[in-house]
Parts: C-alpha cells; structure tokens; sequence
C-alpha cells in the first residue's frame, strides 16, 4: 500500500469536507475554500484524509513530505484543446503580424485547411509522437485531466486518424483524457460550395465508424458565421445524439447567432468561446446546466475580445476556463498562464479563476464527481507550488513557473 502525507502545507486549496459541488456559480466562484498549515494524505491513487496540522496523526505507515510555504491544489482541468496536430503554423503568425486577418489567411488556403492537409499528409505513428510530446510538456505545467478534440482531419480518413492516437493517448497516459469529435469545424476544400454535402459526409459515413470503435465521447461544431450555420448545428448535434454523443460547441467567437440556445437545447455539457454575449445568450444560460467556457490565451494571441467572465459570473453564471491549445490561434497548452490572463484581461479576481480551472474545469469534461477539488475519495491529481506568499502569486507572477511538483493518481510526475 501506497501512504503519503504532506505535511505543513501552507494553504491547500479547494478542499470539500461536507456535500460535494459538482461546480461553482456566480457569487460562489469568490470563494476559495482553504485550509491553513494543512496535512493531506494520500492513499495509492485517491485522496483519504486532509485537515489541519494541530490534528495530524502519524502512525509509522505514511511516507511524509514536508511541504514547508508551499500551496497544494487540484491540478487544471483543460476542457478544450485540439493538440493532436501535425507540425505547426508559425508563417501564419508572422502573416499576421504584416496585416492580414485571420479570415484573410484562412481565403489564402491558411487556417484550419492548412492544419488539415499537413493531417492528412502525416502518419499516425508521427502523429502520436508530436501529440504525446505536448501531452508531456502540459502534464508538467499542472494539467491533470485533458479535453482533445478531433477537426484537422476534414476528410473520414484523417479524423479517424486523430480520433485513435486520441485513443492511444488515453491507453498510455493516466490522467483522464476525453475525446471529441469536431468533423464539422471548417468545410474542406473540395466541398466548397457544398457544405450540406460535407455535413452527409460527416452523418453517414464518419460517425458510425467513430461509434463503431468507440472512438468519442462527445461531438462538436463550430457555430460561427461563415462556418457552420444553426441549421447545421442542430442537423450535427442530432445526429451525434442517436450515437450517443454529447455536445460540446464553439460558439459566439465573431458573432452571436443563436448557437447557444441551439445547444442548450441539445443539453450540449459546454459552450466554448463566448468572445462575444448577448442577452439573450445570458438568459438561455441562466435556465440551463450547461457551463460557459472562456479562452483566454485565445484572445490573446488573435487580439480579439475577451469573454466577458464579469457580465457572466455577476449574473450568477458558473464559467471554465481551458486553453484551446491548437497551432493556429492558441499555440500554447499553459494554464497557469490562462489563469493569469483570466485575472489580467477578464478581471476575474484569483479565487474565480482557480475555481474556473480547476473544479468548474473538471465538470467542462464531465469528470467533476471524481476529479477538480480536494476531497476524500477524489483522485490525488494535486500541483505543490513552490514557496509562495500566498495563492494570489499564481495569476500575479505571470511569466514564472511556481510549480514545484504534480502528481497524478498519487505517482510524482
């Protein structure tokens, strides 16, 4: 047996001693429920005891760290990433720094058509090795659970190539990964002026393979002006449903069409972006489970508008937070640095963006019963920062790694 304490833990955060909240809403994203000079023990893979120091008991059965000025946490939970793609697409971020949009590079051939061709030009063998590197490189950074989604493929082929090294992914990582079919994320080439011929393409003949070999949990769209139309959401949302596909959408990054209250009305678990908030997007949300996720770093590197995290959480809203890590407009998979950018441009205090990362994270993969806070029985995915005053010295320090350690089911990383 595995028995691990830590011991004079500065503060550890996110801790649930009565009923567990599967998230957090509005005026609760301001509190961080804590605990001061703290002991958590560690049992194999999950989480059996925590409290305060004064009532630390050791019986010569725990392997003890001192964890002297150091904060323990949950790890983030990224509920929207694509890092399952093949080389990158630096040239685009030196087009736009010369000018062009990010809708004229995609008319140039650029965008998620170039991320596609390079798809399906690789092998899948390749393919994995350059995802799994990342998977890597955010594992450290203190991500314990992962969203990957499936939309660089465009053709049956090559989603179902992104689909199994997502699989494979899973079999050989074990922090929980899920995976999302995204076939309807921009209209291939060849079926330019043929977009329902594409949306047959992805109902007839990518999802009964995709359910065939059991390939996703959940499926996706992106519901944007001059991508997929609400017609197409919900034609896309049907037919996952009779697969037993939940949703997840991309939806309000440039426009506000009604691809909210179409998701909503397919229980979709997430709505991802929400650069751009109506009303009446803020009313669908209010009488609905499903949970806003904002991209920060996303905005950032487009230099596009932020999702409004005030106007959300101060109508009473829960948000997440994620990444979006991908090679055309987020080419980054650090959460410590969207938890910053969340505080810094979307004026969520710290408390609202570690909740947003971590809890509210986990419900955005729909893995929150097991994962997201510290509580017994919940599995001991925790970051140990490094000395640090206090919490607030993670969003603040913004270029800095504070991260000391990460575990994952109980193992150091």
């Amino acid at each position: 047996m595995n028995r691990k304490a830590f011991i004079n833990i500065k503060q550890l955060l996110q801790v649930e001693t009565n009923t567990l909240k599967l998230k957090v809403s509005g005026e609760e994203m301001k509190t961080l429920p804590l605990i001061n000079n703290a002991y958590l023990i560690v049992e194999n893979d999950e989480i059996v005891d925590f409290g305060e120091m004064n009532n630390f008991q050791n019986n010569n059965t725990l392997t003890t760290i001192d964890c002297t000025g150091q904060i323990i946490l949950p790890t983030w939970y990224d509920s929207h990433t694509h890092i399952v793609y093949a080389g990158n697409r630096e040239q685009e971020f030196v087009d736009r720094i010369n000018g062009l949009t990010y809708e004229e590079i995609a008319n140039n051939g650029g965008g998620i058509l170039n991320s596609a061709k390079k798809l399906q030009e690789i092998s899948e063998e390749e393919l994995y090795k350059q995802s799994a590197e990342r998977l890597d490189e955010v594992i450290k950074l203190g991500t314990g659970g992962i969203e990957i989604k499936s939309g660089y493929g465009l053709t049956v082929a090559a989603e179902l190539k992104m689909l199994r090294t997502i699989k494979k992914l899973k079999e050989n990582y074990n922090i929980p990964i899920k995976a999302t079919f995204l076939g309807a994320h921009a209209v291939p080439a060849e079926y330019k002026g043929n977009k329902q011929g594409y949306l047959d393409l992805i109902i007839n003949e990518m999802l009964p393979l995709i359910s065939k070999e059991n390939l996703a949990e959940y499926i996706d769209i992106f519901c944007e002006t001059g991508y997929f139309s609400v017609d197409d959401t919900e034609q896309i949302l049907a037919a996952g449903k009779q697969y037993g596909l939940i949703p997840k959408t991309h939806v309000n990054q440039f426009t506000s069409i009604g691809g909210i209250q179409k998701s909503i009305e397919y229980n979709a678990l997430t709505v991802d972006h929400l650069e751009l908030v109506s009303d009446a997007d803020l009313a669908a949300l209010k009488n609905s489970d499903t949970m806003p996720v904002a991209l920060p770093s996303c905005s950032y590197f487009l230099s596009i508008p932020y999702t409004p995290a005030r106007q959300l959480i101060d109508n009473g809203l829960a948000l997440a937070l994620a990444t979006d890590y991908n090679p055309g407009s987020t080419p980054s998979g650090n959460m410590n640095f969207v938890v910053s950018t969340a505080c810094i441009k979307m004026k969520m205090t710290p408390e609202e963006a570690i909740n947003a990362a971590t809890l509210n994270g986990a419900y955005a993969m729909g893995i929150s019963n097991t994962h997201g806070s510290i509580a017994i029985g919940k599995k001991a995915n925790i970051i140990i920062t490094k000395p640090i005053n206090s919490y607030n010295v993670l969003p603040y320090s913004f270029g800095t790694n504070n991260i000391s350690t990460v575990l994952i089911n109980g193992e150091f990383i």
